[in-house]
């Protein structure tokens, strides 16, 4: 087992850019990325959505929340439009178009979850989860 890293940033850091290139291997034949297959499954899940909210849901600010929506809106995959309750907002919603993308990318997202469980232990893999949940949820201000 490979010696830990001393700063906890660092090594979480490493950690999620190792999962990234995982999930963004398994998701490339749809032409997806797994942080732009997490923010389509959330804004199903949630839209549509005042923008100000879903970043709140993605712990993203609205800075970083657009340039990650750009390709998703360029691609036709997700739509901003002005919310008719209120012309000073804007909601973010999924397109028919991304539906179907988030839909194609589903059974190769949990065939790299099952990959992941089978490689790194499904016991060990739960409890990273429940650790993030954890440190999330963890003030850190």
């Amino acid at each position: 087992m490979p010696s830990p890293d001393r700063c906890s940033c660092h090594g979480l850091r490493k950690a999620t850019r190792h999962l990234t290139q995982f999930y963004d291997q398994r998701l490339a034949s749809v032409g997806l990325s797994i942080g732009q297959y997490a923010l389509l499954g959330r804004l199903a899940a949630h839209g549509p959505i005042a923008l100000g909210a879903f970043a709140a849901i993605m712990a993203m600010d609205r800075t970083t929340l657009g340039r990650n929506l750009q390709p998703l809106e360029r691609d036709g995959l997700a739509a901003i439009s002005p919310d008719p309750a209120d012309r000073r907002s804007r909601l973010l919603a999924l397109t028919p178009e991304g539906q179907a993308r988030l839909a194609a990318a589903r059974p190769l997202w949990t065939a790299a979850q099952d990959d992941l469980e089978a490689r790194f232990g499904a016991d060990r893999t739960q409890a990273l989860r429940l650790l993030v949940a954890e440190l999330l949820a963890t003030d850190l201000a």
